[in-house]
């Protein structure tokens, strides 16, 4: 009797184990799988989606295009289509990323300055209009990098490409940056300012006169350091 209990528990925990491979191998056999396609069918249902504004189907498309044909004909259109069908999708993380890998990765590729307006345009999107909508209790601890990182981003491609079609646009959010990195300077000198910290004011005022000398915080700026 001893010997057929034990063989009993020996045996529960090995239909246990295979009733959980079954459902396993059963599950993977329903998941949804990448099509076998070829890299041009890829690439055609990617449009064909973007066309339709489905950006999870084109995502879909263009990362298998770029999984299984990373050498391909369609290869580095991919991944610039990959940096819009990001954006579109509200996904700016992963569309700055994925221009800022196509940067690194294609150095002398012909539509460089869209990598770079995009990538800019994915971190402005981030932030526009976050100043009016975020007030901190303390503007020492706001992060304003993503602010920062889209007006370089903007600003090397007026420097590289001066004459790219993108230029232009680029050039309307970079004084909306500049103005918008100025006040979140000329607000955290208001912060000091009220909490008695006036070398600290008059730090942050200084900095708006020297970096941004063409915004409209400037003015009050300069009242800052004088009253500081």
């Amino acid at each position: 009797m001893l010997i057929w209990r034990t063989s009993f528990f020996l045996r529960v925990p090995l239909l246990g184990l295979l009733i959980s491979l079954l459902a396993l191998l059963a599950a993977c056999s329903s998941a949804p799988k990448t099509p076998q396609l070829s890299e041009r069918q890829f690439y055609e249902e990617a449009q064909s989606a973007i066309d339709a504004n489905n950006m999870t189907l084109a995502i879909d498309r263009l990362q298998g295009l770029e999984s299984r044909y990373p050498f391909g004909r369609y290869a580095s259109q991919a991944k610039l289509d990959l940096i819009y069908c990001h954006y579109r999708a509200l996904d700016y993380e992963a569309s700055a990323a994925t221009a800022e890998r196509f940067i690194n990765t294609h150095p002398d590729h012909p539509q460089l300055d869209y990598a770079y307006y995009m990538k800019g345009l994915a971190s402005y999107s981030v932030d526009r209009g976050l100043l009016e909508r975020f007030i901190p209790s303390d503007f020492s601890e706001r992060d304003m990098g993503p602010a920062r990182e889209s007006f370089e981003d903007f600003n090397r491609l007026i420097n590289r490409f001066p004459n790219s079609v993108y230029a232009a646009d680029a050039r309307q959010r970079m004084i909306y940056l500049r103005n918008l990195l100025a006040a979140y300077e000329l607000r955290a000198a208001s912060f000091y300012m009220r909490r008695g910290a006036f070398v600290a004011a008059a730090n942050r005022g200084r900095y708006v006169v020297e970096n941004f000398d063409t915004s409209p915080s400037v003015a009050d700026a300069l009242v800052i350091m004088a009253e500081a």
